[in-house]
């Protein structure tokens, strides 16, 4: 996997960003900034419509900002695609392949023979929480376990930042309380920087060391902008999100984000 850079940058940074749909007719986002740290976990949180989606397909290169820049580990990465790792909502498994073949796909595109691929792939399942899957078929796994699945084959792009889109939005309430929990405990082990977007709020808390709040609605002509920065107030000592959600700094700082979004 990749590591960062040892110049003190952030391992992401949006500076100033203003975005489109349209080569400009229409502006989704103005001036937007926003710092990742190596094994931070980052939310981006607004309502339906108002741009986080253009946003993260900006950070990750596959549109060109109008205005602004992206920087990995200090280095200009501005419209240049394959240089951070990209989960999207669904886990995206090919139904023909089994388990190991899929998470190696990275690998494979990459290059890598698939031989050398599965055996670089195979000691990370249990790491991941996959062991025993490795033959079987994606529709013999649950959401979860698909989802697991969908990380690890995120994981093996090799990248140190990842990007996530509303990644567990298809997981029912429960397993999605599970894998929020496994994910940033995954996260931070591995020393990764990972901004996820959400439009929920309680997600965001219980995810995140920070969160910016979007706000604006684009399609009524108002370009979205980020309202604040909100750090979590992280319990000390091994408390659960669970445990995490029923205490009053939880609530006071969901009461803030949502006062934010208006």
């Amino acid at each position: 996997m990749a590591t960062s850079a040892d110049n003190g940058a952030p391992a992401l940074e949006a500076r100033h960003l203003t975005l489109s749909w349209d080569e400009g007719e229409h502006v989704v986002a103005r001036d937007v900034c926003l710092v990742v740290g190596a094994g931070e976990v980052v939310c981006l949180v607004g309502r339906s419509g108002c741009g986080k989606t253009t946003i993260l397909h900006a950070l990750s290169g596959l549109t060109q900002p109008l205005e602004g820049r992206v920087l990995l580990h200090g280095e200009d990465v501005t419209g240049r695609p394959g240089r951070v790792s990209y989960m999207l909502q669904k886990d995206l498994l090919l139904p023909s392949k089994r388990i190991l073949d899929n998470v190696c796909l990275p690998l494979v595109i990459a290059g890598t023979p698939a031989r050398e691929a599965r055996a670089k792939a195979e000691p990370l399942f249990e790491r991941f929480g996959l062991s025993g899957t490795e033959r079987m078929w994606p529709s013999e796994l649950s959401g979860g376990m698909r989802q697991r699945a969908a990380f690890l084959r995120t994981y093996l792009m090799g990248n140190d930042v990842t990007l996530l889109d509303e990644p567990f939005s298809a997981l029912d309430a429960l397993t999605r309380a599970d894998m929020r929990s496994w994910y940033c405990g995954m996260s931070r082990e591995l020393g990764m920087a990972s901004l996820a977007i959400t439009h929920d709020v309680d997600e965001a808390v219980t995810m995140a060391d920070r969160i910016y709040v979007l706000r604006g609605d684009p399609r009524s002509g108002v370009p979205s902008a980020i309202a604040a920065e909100v750090a979590v107030p992280r319990p000390a000592g091994n408390v659960s999100a669970a445990e995490f959600a029923l205490t009053p700094a939880f609530l006071d700082c969901k009461r803030e984000v949502l006062g934010l979004l208006g």
